[in-house]
């Protein structure tokens, strides 16, 4: 689709429309992907970042914040259970630090994941911007696919979401060294926000085609209370219908226009609606990303207000994911880690 198209597409309001773009999108996907979804075991290795992003709940100048790192004995126990449990992948996340301590810790995660699953467990890492040494350290250890969400493709709009610390084209030299320190790269952007046009959101998808993306995780922008976004922009209201929406529109959308990638059905989208991660699948995506860590810090990694914190084991979890899946004719992907096939086909980050 060119820009134009795209943008129409977004601008259609007819809920017949909606429909069948959800339709034409999940039948790219099951065309070019099958049934198939992945399971990613996220563990939130720690809510401790050095940004200050405008939107974020666990930015650095919010002192009602909880801070914590797990230790070692917890990360290894959620990834043990994610490799017993045959989930085939797990994502180490955290906020945004790249002190010689930090790095450490997550070389040593690394190396004990791959230790005590020889190997078996795929290992995707979404920490934030890093050095090039730092990324090949990371990637050499034994990790293969790295998310580092943009947020915005739009400079303009970027500025207006972060401090003036915060560089847009830092963000972009980031992803590109992402790349070449060997990851899978993987991005990302948020739907619905203040200032944003739907210009803006097409113009997003023809970014992660121009810079070639393997996967994808967005959702819709859903406030936190103590953010000062919400109320920079007079005109933007919270419409969690509209949210849902232009979430499912931009799975669908890009989707059609990438059809290899991993999209991911994320959690925000769930927050809008009980449903809202089977819609996602419905309407294009073929990743899902449950939590495997700590039940006792699922409360204090919220990046907005509503965010489902799940406290049922890892294994409940995984029971009521199942059942949820089957009801849709999902198939899960038990034991692989589920490289996008795009990113199979130009043979990035191969493992195995």
């Amino acid at each position: 689709m060119t820009r134009n198209e795209l943008i129409e597409r977004l601008k259609d309001p007819n809920p017949s429309s909606m429909k069948a773009l959800m339709e034409e999108a999940y039948r790219v996907k099951r065309e070019n992907l099958g049934p198939k979804v992945f399971l990613r075991g996220l563990v939130e290795v720690s809510n401790l970042c050095s940004k200050n992003c405008y939107y974020c709940g666990i930015r650095r100048e919010n002192g009602k914040v909880h801070r914590y790192r797990m230790s070692d004995e917890e990360v290894f126990r959620a990834a043990r259970w994610t490799w017993e449990n045959r989930y085939g992948s797990l994502v180490l996340q955290g906020g945004e630090v790249s002190s010689p301590e930090f790095v450490r810790d997550v070389t040593r995660w690394i190396e004990g994941i791959v230790r005590l699953s020889g190997g078996e467990l795929g290992i995707t890492l979404s920490l934030g911007e890093q050095s090039l040494e730092t990324y090949r350290r990371w990637y050499d250890t034994g990790a293969h696919r790295y998310l580092l969400r943009i947020e915005t493709s739009s400079p303009e709009l970027y500025g207006k979401l972060h401090p003036q610390d915060h560089s847009f084209k830092d963000r972009v030299a980031a992803l590109e060294r992402i790349r070449e320190a060997g990851f899978q790269v993987g991005t990302g952007v948020m739907m619905g926000l203040p200032f944003q046009s739907l210009e803006n959101m097409a113009d997003d998808i023809l970014f992660f085609q121009n810079l070639d993306i393997d996967m994808i995780g967005m959702g819709p922008y859903i406030p936190h209370q103590e953010t000062p976004l919400p109320n920079m922009d007079a005109s933007w209201t919270f419409d969690p219908v509209r949210q849902l929406t232009l979430g499912l529109k931009m799975i669908a959308l890009t989707r059609l226009q990438l059809p290899t990638v991993n999209i991911a059905s994320t959690t925000a989208l769930e927050a809008l609606h009980p449903e809202g991660r089977e819609r996602g699948l419905l309407a294009g995506a073929n990743v899902i990303m449950p939590q495997v860590g700590e039940g006792v810090y699922r409360k204090e990694y919220l990046l907005y207000e509503g965010k489902p914190v799940n406290e049922k084991s890892p294994q409940e979890v995984r029971e009521e994911m199942e059942r949820r899946l089957a009801s849709i004719g999902a198939v899960i992907g038990y034991g692989e880690w589920g490289d996008s096939l795009h990113a199979r086909n130009r043979g990035a980050g191969a493992r195995r």
